[in-house]
Protein backbone atom coordinates (compact mmCIF):
# COMPACT_ATOMS: atom_id res chain seq x y z
CA UNK A 1 0.00 0.00 0.00
CA UNK A 2 2.81 2.40 0.88
CA UNK A 3 4.28 2.00 -2.58
CA UNK A 4 1.12 3.43 -4.15
CA UNK A 5 0.33 6.29 -1.77
CA UNK A 6 3.86 7.61 -1.48
CA UNK A 7 4.18 7.13 2.30
CA UNK A 8 7.46 5.27 1.95
CA UNK A 9 9.42 3.54 -0.78
CA UNK A 10 12.04 0.83 -0.51
CA UNK A 11 14.46 0.02 -3.30
CA UNK A 12 12.15 -2.75 -4.45
CA UNK A 13 9.33 -0.37 -5.38
CA UNK A 14 11.25 2.84 -6.03
CA UNK A 15 10.18 2.83 -9.69
CA UNK A 16 6.44 2.79 -8.88
CA UNK A 17 4.55 6.00 -9.68
CA UNK A 18 2.51 7.79 -7.03
CA UNK A 19 0.08 10.69 -6.78
CA UNK A 20 1.86 11.96 -3.66
CA UNK A 21 3.46 15.42 -3.67
CA UNK A 22 6.91 16.20 -2.27
CA UNK A 23 7.48 19.32 -0.18
CA UNK A 24 10.34 20.73 1.89
CA UNK A 25 10.53 23.24 4.74
CA UNK A 26 13.64 25.25 5.57
CA UNK A 27 14.63 28.78 6.49
CA UNK A 28 14.48 29.52 2.74
CA UNK A 29 10.90 28.20 2.50
CA UNK A 30 9.43 28.19 6.03
CA UNK A 31 5.93 27.17 4.91
CA UNK A 32 6.96 24.52 2.38
CA UNK A 33 4.61 25.99 -0.21
CA UNK A 34 4.97 25.10 -3.87
CA UNK A 35 7.28 27.57 -5.58
CA UNK A 36 8.03 29.19 -2.22
CA UNK A 37 11.75 28.50 -1.99
CA UNK A 38 14.53 31.06 -2.38
CA UNK A 39 12.28 34.11 -2.03
CA UNK A 40 13.73 35.47 1.21
CA UNK A 41 14.83 39.10 1.23
CA UNK A 42 16.26 39.06 4.75
CA UNK A 43 18.05 36.45 6.86
CA UNK A 44 21.37 35.25 8.23
CA UNK A 45 22.91 35.28 4.74
CA UNK A 46 21.62 38.67 3.64
CA UNK A 47 24.95 40.47 4.03
CA UNK A 48 26.81 37.77 2.08
CA UNK A 49 24.22 37.93 -0.70
CA UNK A 50 24.06 41.73 -0.85
CA UNK A 51 25.71 41.83 -4.28
CA UNK A 52 23.59 39.00 -5.66
CA UNK A 53 20.09 39.63 -4.33
CA UNK A 54 17.06 37.39 -3.88
CA UNK A 55 17.54 33.70 -4.58
CA UNK A 56 21.19 33.61 -3.52
CA UNK A 57 21.15 31.98 -0.07
CA UNK A 58 19.69 34.95 1.75
CA UNK A 59 18.16 32.91 4.58
CA UNK A 60 20.01 29.61 5.09
CA UNK A 61 19.48 29.45 8.88
CA UNK A 62 17.70 30.94 11.88
CA UNK A 63 18.89 32.40 15.17
CA UNK A 64 17.15 30.78 18.14
CA UNK A 65 17.51 33.08 21.13
CA UNK A 66 18.25 31.74 24.59
CA UNK A 67 15.04 30.78 26.37
CA UNK A 68 12.89 30.94 23.23
CA UNK A 69 10.99 28.33 21.21
CA UNK A 70 10.61 28.37 17.44
CA UNK A 71 8.42 26.35 15.09
CA UNK A 72 10.56 24.61 12.50
CA UNK A 73 7.65 23.10 10.59
CA UNK A 74 3.85 23.44 10.57
CA UNK A 75 2.25 21.07 8.07
CA UNK A 76 -1.35 20.26 7.17
CA UNK A 77 -2.12 16.62 6.48
CA UNK A 78 -2.53 13.96 5.56
CA UNK A 79 1.11 13.20 4.88
CA UNK A 80 4.38 11.99 6.31
CA UNK A 81 7.73 13.46 7.24
CA UNK A 82 10.40 11.41 5.47
CA UNK A 83 13.70 13.13 6.20
CA UNK A 84 14.99 15.74 8.64
CA UNK A 85 18.41 17.38 8.38
CA UNK A 86 19.60 19.81 11.02
CA UNK A 87 22.87 21.19 12.30
CA UNK A 88 24.02 23.65 14.93
CA UNK A 89 27.17 24.16 16.97
CA UNK A 90 27.88 21.20 19.24
CA UNK A 91 27.60 23.30 22.42
CA UNK A 92 23.84 23.36 21.73
CA UNK A 93 23.30 19.64 21.14
CA UNK A 94 22.05 19.11 24.70
CA UNK A 95 20.60 22.60 25.15
CA UNK A 96 17.93 22.43 22.43
CA UNK A 97 14.74 20.42 23.01
CA UNK A 98 13.17 18.90 19.90
CA UNK A 99 9.40 18.34 20.04
CA UNK A 100 6.91 16.91 17.56
CA UNK A 101 3.12 17.08 17.73
CA UNK A 102 0.71 15.08 15.60
CA UNK A 103 -2.85 15.92 14.54
CA UNK A 104 -3.31 18.94 16.77
CA UNK A 105 -2.43 17.16 20.00
CA UNK A 106 -1.10 19.78 22.48
CA UNK A 107 1.06 17.10 24.11
CA UNK A 108 4.22 16.15 22.18
CA UNK A 109 4.82 12.66 20.85
CA UNK A 110 8.53 13.50 20.69
CA UNK A 111 10.43 15.45 23.35
CA UNK A 112 14.18 14.78 23.20
CA UNK A 113 17.38 16.86 23.35
CA UNK A 114 18.48 17.51 19.78
CA UNK A 115 21.81 15.69 20.02
CA UNK A 116 20.33 12.63 21.73
CA UNK A 117 17.64 12.30 19.06
CA UNK A 118 20.51 11.89 16.60
CA UNK A 119 22.61 9.63 18.88
CA UNK A 120 25.04 12.41 19.84
CA UNK A 121 24.19 13.18 23.44
CA UNK A 122 27.65 14.01 24.75
CA UNK A 123 28.14 17.23 22.81
CA UNK A 124 31.02 15.67 20.89
CA UNK A 125 30.80 14.37 17.34
CA UNK A 126 30.12 10.66 16.92
CA UNK A 127 29.80 9.27 13.40
CA UNK A 128 26.63 7.23 12.78
CA UNK A 129 26.03 5.13 9.66
CA UNK A 130 22.67 3.52 10.32
CA UNK A 131 19.46 3.06 8.38
CA UNK A 132 17.17 5.58 10.16
CA UNK A 133 19.84 7.93 11.56
CA UNK A 134 23.00 9.21 9.87
CA UNK A 135 25.40 11.68 11.47
CA UNK A 136 28.17 13.00 9.25
CA UNK A 137 31.11 15.41 9.67
CA UNK A 138 30.86 17.69 11.47
CA UNK A 139 27.44 17.41 13.06
CA UNK A 140 25.23 16.89 10.04
CA UNK A 141 22.19 15.27 11.72
CA UNK A 142 19.90 13.20 9.48
CA UNK A 143 16.73 11.30 10.40
CA UNK A 144 14.91 8.94 8.06
CA UNK A 145 12.31 7.76 10.59
CA UNK A 146 8.94 7.66 8.84
CA UNK A 147 6.52 10.03 10.62
CA UNK A 148 2.94 9.83 9.28
CA UNK A 149 0.18 12.22 10.30
CA UNK A 150 -3.45 12.57 9.33
CA UNK A 151 -4.47 16.10 10.28
CA UNK A 152 -1.30 18.05 10.97
CA UNK A 153 2.33 17.94 12.08
CA UNK A 154 4.23 20.52 14.11
CA UNK A 155 7.95 20.45 14.93
CA UNK A 156 9.39 22.91 17.44
CA UNK A 157 12.81 23.60 18.94
CA UNK A 158 13.26 25.18 22.37
CA UNK A 159 16.55 26.72 23.45
CA UNK A 160 16.79 26.04 27.20
CA UNK A 161 20.40 27.23 27.39
CA UNK A 162 21.76 30.71 28.09
CA UNK A 163 23.30 31.16 24.64
CA UNK A 164 21.73 31.97 21.29
CA UNK A 165 21.96 29.19 18.69
CA UNK A 166 22.27 29.41 14.92
CA UNK A 167 20.28 26.51 13.46
CA UNK A 168 20.25 25.20 9.90
CA UNK A 169 17.46 22.76 9.05
CA UNK A 170 15.40 21.10 6.36
CA UNK A 171 12.24 19.00 6.78
CA UNK A 172 11.32 16.91 3.74
CA UNK A 173 7.80 15.47 3.63
CA UNK A 174 5.10 14.10 1.38
CA UNK A 175 1.41 14.93 1.19
CA UNK A 176 -0.47 11.69 0.66
CA UNK A 177 -3.22 9.49 2.04
CA UNK A 178 -2.25 7.56 5.16
CA UNK A 179 -3.22 3.90 5.66
CA UNK A 180 -5.52 3.10 8.59
CA UNK A 181 -2.86 0.96 10.24
CA UNK A 182 -0.11 3.62 10.14
CA UNK A 183 0.94 4.55 13.69
CA UNK A 184 2.38 7.77 15.14
CA UNK A 185 6.09 8.17 15.77
CA UNK A 186 7.18 8.73 19.39
CA UNK A 187 10.46 9.37 21.19
CA UNK A 188 11.25 10.08 24.86
CA UNK A 189 14.40 10.93 26.83
CA UNK A 190 15.24 10.16 30.43
CA UNK A 191 18.39 10.40 32.53
CA UNK A 192 19.67 8.83 35.75
CA UNK A 193 22.64 10.84 37.02
CA UNK A 194 23.77 9.09 39.04
CA UNK A 195 21.69 5.93 39.01
CA UNK A 196 20.79 5.09 42.63
CA UNK A 197 22.57 2.03 44.04
CA UNK A 198 20.95 -1.31 43.12
CA UNK A 199 18.18 0.37 41.08
CA UNK A 200 17.46 -0.04 37.37
CA UNK A 201 17.42 2.72 34.80
CA UNK A 202 13.92 3.05 33.36
CA UNK A 203 13.82 3.93 29.67
CA UNK A 204 10.01 3.87 29.34
CA UNK A 205 7.11 3.34 31.71
CA UNK A 206 3.32 3.65 31.69
CA UNK A 207 3.06 3.49 27.91
CA UNK A 208 -0.57 2.62 27.19
CA UNK A 209 -2.02 1.52 23.88
CA UNK A 210 -0.89 -0.69 21.02
CA UNK A 211 2.25 -0.27 18.98
CA UNK A 212 5.82 -1.39 18.54
CA UNK A 213 9.16 -0.36 20.00
CA UNK A 214 11.75 0.41 17.32
CA UNK A 215 14.92 1.76 18.88
CA UNK A 216 17.22 2.68 21.75
CA UNK A 217 20.05 5.16 22.08
CA UNK A 218 22.04 5.43 25.31
CA UNK A 219 24.70 7.93 26.30
CA UNK A 220 26.42 6.00 29.09
CA UNK A 221 28.92 7.65 31.44
CA UNK A 222 30.90 5.31 33.69
CA UNK A 223 31.60 6.32 37.30
CA UNK A 224 33.63 3.25 38.35
CA UNK A 225 36.75 1.51 37.13
CA UNK A 226 36.31 -1.83 35.42
CA UNK A 227 33.69 -3.27 33.10
CA UNK A 228 30.25 -1.68 33.27
CA UNK A 229 28.00 -3.60 30.89
CA UNK A 230 26.81 -6.82 32.60
CA UNK A 231 23.29 -5.46 33.08
CA UNK A 232 20.26 -6.87 31.28
CA UNK A 233 17.68 -4.90 29.33
CA UNK A 234 14.07 -5.96 29.97
CA UNK A 235 10.82 -5.38 28.08
CA UNK A 236 7.62 -5.70 30.10
CA UNK A 237 4.71 -6.22 27.71
CA UNK A 238 0.92 -6.30 28.01
CA UNK A 239 0.38 -6.76 31.74
CA UNK A 240 3.75 -8.21 32.75
CA UNK A 241 4.27 -7.78 36.47
CA UNK A 242 7.48 -8.53 38.33
CA UNK A 243 9.03 -10.44 35.45
CA UNK A 244 9.38 -9.38 31.80
CA UNK A 245 8.54 -11.21 28.61
CA UNK A 246 11.86 -10.22 26.98
CA UNK A 247 15.12 -10.27 28.92
CA UNK A 248 18.55 -9.64 27.40
CA UNK A 249 21.85 -11.24 28.38
CA UNK A 250 24.02 -8.15 28.82
CA UNK A 251 24.38 -4.55 27.73
CA UNK A 252 26.96 -5.13 25.01
CA UNK A 253 24.95 -8.10 23.76
CA UNK A 254 21.82 -6.00 23.31
CA UNK A 255 23.77 -3.48 21.22
CA UNK A 256 25.09 -6.29 19.03
CA UNK A 257 28.60 -6.63 20.50
CA UNK A 258 30.20 -9.24 22.73
CA UNK A 259 32.87 -9.71 25.37
CA UNK A 260 33.01 -6.13 26.65
CA UNK A 261 33.34 -4.60 23.15
CA UNK A 262 37.02 -5.45 23.68
CA UNK A 263 39.13 -6.49 20.70
CA UNK A 264 42.32 -7.95 22.31
CA UNK A 265 45.13 -5.50 21.97
CA UNK A 266 42.80 -2.68 20.90
CA UNK A 267 40.40 -2.23 23.81
CA UNK A 268 36.98 -0.72 23.22
CA UNK A 269 36.36 -0.81 19.47
CA UNK A 270 33.74 1.50 17.99
CA UNK A 271 31.45 0.33 15.16
CA UNK A 272 28.40 1.66 13.33
CA UNK A 273 26.11 -0.59 11.27
CA UNK A 274 22.65 -0.19 9.71
CA UNK A 275 20.85 -1.49 12.82
CA UNK A 276 23.20 -1.22 15.81
CA UNK A 277 26.45 0.24 17.01
CA UNK A 278 28.86 1.39 19.69
CA UNK A 279 29.66 4.45 17.63
CA UNK A 280 31.23 6.62 20.31
CA UNK A 281 34.00 5.88 22.81
CA UNK A 282 35.19 8.93 24.77
CA UNK A 283 38.32 8.14 26.77
CA UNK A 284 39.79 10.01 29.78
CA UNK A 285 42.50 12.53 28.93
CA UNK A 286 44.39 12.43 32.23
CA UNK A 287 43.16 15.85 33.31
CA UNK A 288 39.57 17.16 33.35
CA UNK A 289 38.02 14.35 31.30
CA UNK A 290 38.13 11.80 34.10
CA UNK A 291 35.39 9.36 33.07
CA UNK A 292 34.82 6.96 30.19
CA UNK A 293 31.73 7.76 28.15
CA UNK A 294 30.00 5.78 25.43
CA UNK A 295 27.27 6.17 22.79
CA UNK A 296 25.30 3.10 21.67
CA UNK A 297 22.23 2.51 19.49
CA UNK A 298 20.02 -0.47 18.66
CA UNK A 299 17.29 -0.21 16.02
CA UNK A 300 14.49 -2.80 16.09
CA UNK A 301 13.65 -2.34 12.43
CA UNK A 302 13.84 -5.97 11.40
CA UNK A 303 12.64 -7.12 14.84
CA UNK A 304 10.15 -4.56 16.24
CA UNK A 305 8.90 -5.31 19.74
CA UNK A 306 5.10 -5.43 19.52
CA UNK A 307 2.81 -4.53 22.40
CA UNK A 308 -0.99 -4.52 22.49
CA UNK A 309 -1.87 -2.71 25.72
CA UNK A 310 1.20 -1.45 27.61
CA UNK A 311 4.99 -1.28 27.64
CA UNK A 312 7.78 -0.72 30.17
CA UNK A 313 11.52 -0.90 29.41
CA UNK A 314 14.40 -0.99 31.92
CA UNK A 315 18.13 -1.69 31.91
CA UNK A 316 20.47 -2.69 34.72
CA UNK A 317 23.92 -1.20 35.35
CA UNK A 318 26.24 -3.94 36.55
CA UNK A 319 29.98 -4.33 36.91
CA UNK A 320 32.12 -6.72 38.97
CA UNK A 321 33.31 -6.69 42.56
CA UNK A 322 35.62 -9.09 44.40
CA UNK A 323 34.78 -12.77 44.53
CA UNK A 324 33.14 -12.83 41.10
CA UNK A 325 30.09 -10.95 42.35
CA UNK A 326 28.07 -8.36 40.48
CA UNK A 327 28.54 -4.71 41.46
CA UNK A 328 25.49 -2.45 41.01
CA UNK A 329 26.80 0.72 39.40
CA UNK A 330 25.84 4.35 39.95
CA UNK A 331 26.50 5.64 36.45
CA UNK A 332 25.25 8.56 34.35
CA UNK A 333 22.76 6.98 31.94
CA UNK A 334 20.75 9.07 29.46
CA UNK A 335 18.47 7.06 27.17
CA UNK A 336 16.29 7.88 24.20
CA UNK A 337 13.53 5.45 23.23
CA UNK A 338 11.81 5.35 19.85
CA UNK A 339 8.48 3.67 19.18
CA UNK A 340 5.21 3.81 17.20
CA UNK A 341 1.69 3.61 18.59
CA UNK A 342 -1.85 4.53 17.59
CA UNK A 343 -2.10 7.37 20.07
CA UNK A 344 -0.82 10.85 19.13
CA UNK A 345 0.85 11.32 22.54
CA UNK A 346 1.76 9.23 25.57
CA UNK A 347 2.98 9.37 29.14
CA UNK A 348 6.52 10.71 29.34
CA UNK A 349 9.00 11.90 31.97
CA UNK A 350 8.83 15.55 33.10
CA UNK A 351 10.40 18.04 30.71
CA UNK A 352 14.06 18.40 31.70
CA UNK A 353 15.58 21.76 32.51
CA UNK A 354 18.99 23.04 31.50
CA UNK A 355 20.75 21.63 34.58
CA UNK A 356 19.21 18.18 34.08
CA UNK A 357 20.40 18.18 30.46
CA UNK A 358 23.90 19.51 30.96
CA UNK A 359 26.92 17.35 30.20
CA UNK A 360 29.11 17.76 33.29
Amino acid sequence: MAAFNGLGMGLGNLSRLSNASTRSISAENPTGEKGGGGRATDGTGAAAAADLGTGWKVSPSIVLRAGETTTLAEISGPGAIQHIWVTTHREHWRGLLLRMHWDGDPQPAVEVPLGDFFCNGWGEYGHVSSLPVAVNPHGGFNSYWEMPFRGSARITLENVSRKDAVVYYQVDYTTTEIPDDAACFHAAWTRSNPLPYAEVHTLLDNIRGSGHYVGTYIAWGVNNSGWWGEGEIKFYLDGDGEYPTICGTGTEDYFGGAWNFDVPGQGYSAYSTPFLGLHQVLRPDGLYRSQQRFGMYRWHIMDPIRFQSDLRVTIQALGWRSGGRYLPLQDDIASTSFWYQRETSSHRPPTPGADALEVV
